[in-house]
């Protein structure tokens, strides 16, 4: 992929945000996309995978394919869910590089979803965002 192609994929996820009229329908699309995510199984819900840092159960596997990496997610929450689907559409089979460029912080606030959020949801979020680019930077 591209920056050109990156930069597509943000603009598309604002735009689908944009068309929104209210939080209550962000909120139920961001379900939604939570909801579509493959199911994990049992033996990938390990300690290994799980992200520190998340009041919810969330865990993220990674795979590597050379230089560009693809994720899966799951969590035990379904808005946490939905903010996982979020950000493995916004990251998955990218490469460390692409995914370093993109700052998913000023993407949330594009979207109005940084001040949506709690603390507590804010926080795993960031520790979401933290492990991706954690693995990221170690290609």
């Amino acid at each position: 992929m591209t920056a050109q192609d990156i930069q597509t994929e943000i603009d598309d996820l604002v735009d689908e945000f944009d068309f929104l009229d209210d939080w209550e329908q962000r909120y139920r699309y961001l379900i939604d996309m939570g909801k579509a995510l493959p199911d994990m199984p049992e033996t990938e819900r390990t300690d290994a995978n799980k992200v520190k840092g998340c009041v919810s159960q969330v865990w993220l596997v990674t795979g590597k394919d050379g230089d560009t990496l693809t994720f899966r997610a799951d969590s035990d929450a379904h808005i946490v869910r939905g903010l996982a689907a979020l950000l493995v559409r916004l990251y998955s089979g990218r490469t460390g590089k692409e995914i370093l460029s993109v700052d998913a912080r000023d993407v949330l606030a594009r979207i109005g979803l940084s001040e949506h959020l709690s603390p507590q949801r804010s926080n795993g979020l960031a520790s979401m965002i933290g492990r991706i680019r954690g693995e990221a930077a170690e290609i």
